[in-house]
């Protein structure tokens, strides 16, 4: 098994959290069911902020507002490859005390490395674009301020939320889940004004089906906003250094903990995104609005149709996504950068840097919804660069120890990677040359 690395998310240690945990790994923890789980919790929430980001708003309002509630099993199924993909991830830090990135350019030749390297940090300024513009539209439409000032604040607050990380893993895990609980709670109060039609809901939630080939072409766009690269990544890093256990028994017990972790945050992604869906198909097919794209349109248009509430709940879920969004995005080409070349740079800086081009797009005054959905494209060429080493990793004895997949996990794994790769290479091919 290779040597243990330290993780390059630079959070100050949590001692009581990192006891209470210990504690219940150790079977002496005295609290309930409930209690012995509050200190795993975490984790999961930071990497499932990339499955309610931005992109995803774009995609789903897009999905629900052309074709209804028929690609509402596409959220569903997506979630169901995350949860197994996110599972991976994490069991790869806890089993061998190093992250994706790490085990990479441990593995991998030189030149294989730095291709990959170079590749992600393409893939994290994509995600890092996607995210930033969209918490910077959401102050544009919340506080009716121009673009340019918006994107300004939206670095400034990202600076804040990122600074936490100064004093412990608990208050960065903390409000990047109250974020995508503000996300969570907007999207329940606008299901609950649209009044959907819950037995097509239902329906379509479990039954496969597509209506033509725009909305397959749709569907490979969902799940190419839903399983991001720079989460994989990213969550691996989480829990290399987060509670370090050594013995089978505990390691085991760590990844239990993991997977409720990971089953209650990818549930509620999954839940936001089906009402994103549920919403736009409710608002906006159902009123015969079909042509709803951009982020804007479906902002100025609720009010109308559900009131001024409806429309200040969707912004300030936006803005909420954006903000938590952006601010893991960075500490994604953290590891990123740490892991590929063992080279950091100060948080601050790369902060800055990741800023540029969203500054540059608000700046000559390109469609930001637009762009939105090409960053969800240029995401599509760092998957698999991402899935498949993950899988081969835990599939190794040698690095995962007690940990290492069971063949039928192993099965399951590659043929989702199979399935994620055919219709991101169908949503390239469709994109770039029609088809």
């Amino acid at each position: 098994m290779p040597n243990k690395s330290k993780s390059p998310i630079k959070t100050t240690q949590d001692n009581r959290t990192l006891t209470e945990a210990r504690a219940v790994l150790r079977g002496r923890s005295k609290k309930g069911r409930f209690g012995s789980l509050l200190p795993f919790l975490g984790p999961a929430f930071i990497a499932s902020v990339a499955y309610v980001d931005p992109g995803n708003f774009a995609t789903n309002i897009a999905g629900g507002a052309q074709y209804g509630y028929t690609l509402l099993w596409v959220i569903i199924a997506s979630n169901l490859m995350a949860i197994l993909i996110q599972s991976l991830s994490a069991k790869l830090g806890i089993a061998s005390g190093m992250n994706l990135a790490e085990q990479c350019r441990a593995h991998f030749k030189p030149w294989f490395v730095k291709f990959l390297w170079v590749l992600m940090e393409l893939v994290a300024m994509a995600t890092d674009l996607a995210e930033f513009l969209g918490a910077a539209i959401g102050f544009n439409l919340l506080l009716g301020i121009p673009l340019w000032v918006a994107g300004i604040l939206t670095g400034i607050t990202t600076f804040l939320i990122l600074g936490l990380e100064r004093k412990g893993f608990r208050p960065l895990e903390a409000v990047i889940s109250a974020m995508v609980g503000v996300v969570a709670i907007s999207y329940v109060v606008e299901t609950i004004i649209v009044k959907p039609v819950w037995k097509d809901v239902f329906y379509h939630a479990v039954v496969p089906s597509f209506d033509g080939s725009g909305s397959v072409l749709l569907a490979a766009g969902i799940l190419g906003a839903t399983v991001m690269p720079h989460a994989i990544y990213l969550h691996s890093a989480l829990m290399q250094g987060r509670v370090v256990v050594k013995k089978p028994k505990e390691m085991k017990r760590l990844f239990h903990f993991e997977q409720i972790d990971i089953l209650i945050a990818m549930g509620m992604a999954s839940l936001i995104n089906g009402a994103m869906l549920i919403m736009a198909a409710s608002s906006f097919h159902l009123e015969g609005m079909t042509h709803i794209g951009t982020l804007e349109q479906a902002y100025i248009t609720l009010q109308p149709l559900m009131g001024k509430a409806s429309q200040f709940v969707f912004g300030l879920s936006l803005l909420a996504s954006g903000l938590s969004s952006a601010s893991v995005g960075t500490m994604a080409g953290q590891v990123i950068m740490a892991g590929f070349l063992h080279w950091e740079i100060p948080v601050w800086i790369r902060r800055l840097v990741t800023m540029v081009p969203s500054m540059i797009v608000i700046a000559i005054g390109l469609d930001p919804s637009q762009t939105l959905v090409i960053s969800q494209v240029l995401l599509s060429f760092g998957l698999p660069f991402a899935v498949i080493p993950l899988v081969i990793f835990t599939s190794k004895k040698e690095i995962m120890g007690v940990l290492v997949n069971r063949k039928v996990t192993t099965f399951l794994a590659s043929g989702v990677a199979a399935i994620i790769l055919a219709l991101n290479v169908y949503l390239l091919y469709s994109t770039f040359f029609g088809g």
